[in-house]
């Protein structure tokens, strides 16, 4: 009688720490997906930032009566693209997030173009609230780039979890999926020339 009682202690003990073990790994992903996910919004709001400061961008622009409109168009354009993409963080997907920073880039693009057409204007390169929009919009991107970064951390941490064992029959048996990574647009691995 004493040692089935023994038998019975030992077998819900070992219950009891694998039980616990599988919990842990379990709160321990969703711990880590969470991460992920706070990140993604944190990148959502940095983009919206600069969504926002395109409006007013485009209007102190477009006091100077022969600036060229296409350029403007196409920002205005690129900008309501950006803004129709959109990501549940909890599919982050590498083709959804290629959509999404299809779109972005294409801001960026658009963006890019503008700045170099503006450099034929000394009027709006001298306009104070051209010059402040500027700076918020070089800030912004700033900003972009190291939520990008941290973004990409938080994927790699959640990522190698749901890889390690005994990890990754947790990870399996509930669903935690691999999250994408930013990447590089295509090309920026090659310098931009400069001429003279």
């Amino acid at each position: 009688m004493k040692k089935g009682w023994i038998i019975l202690i030992a077998v819900v003990v070992v219950i009891f720490i694998i039980i616990s073990s599988f919990t842990g790994m379990y709160n321990g992903l969703v711990t880590k997906e969470e991460a992920v996910t706070a990140q993604w919004s944190n990148i959502e709001n940095v983009y919206q930032r600069r969504v926002d400061l395109i409006p007013n961008l485009v209007n102190t622009v477009k006091g100077y009566a022969d600036f060229e409109k296409s350029t403007l168009t196409d920002v205005i354009e690129a900008r309501a693209k950006a803004t129709s993409v959109t990501i549940d963080p909890t599919k982050l997907t590498p083709e959804t997030l290629q959509k999404f920073q299809g779109a972005q880039d294409g801001l960026s693009s658009a963006l890019g173009r503008l700045m170099v057409v503006i450099e034929r204007y000394p009027d709006l390169k001298a306009n104070q609230n051209f010059l402040d929009l500027q700076a918020q919009l070089e800030g912004t991107e700033n900003r972009i780039a190291v939520e990008r970064r941290k973004f990409n951390e938080a994927a790699q941490l959640f990522n190698t979890s749901i890889k390690i064992f005994p990890r990754n029959m947790v990870a399996g048996m509930f669903g935690f999926e691999k999250k994408a990574y930013f990447e590089a647009a295509e090309g920026s691995e090659k310098a931009p020339e400069v001429k003279f």
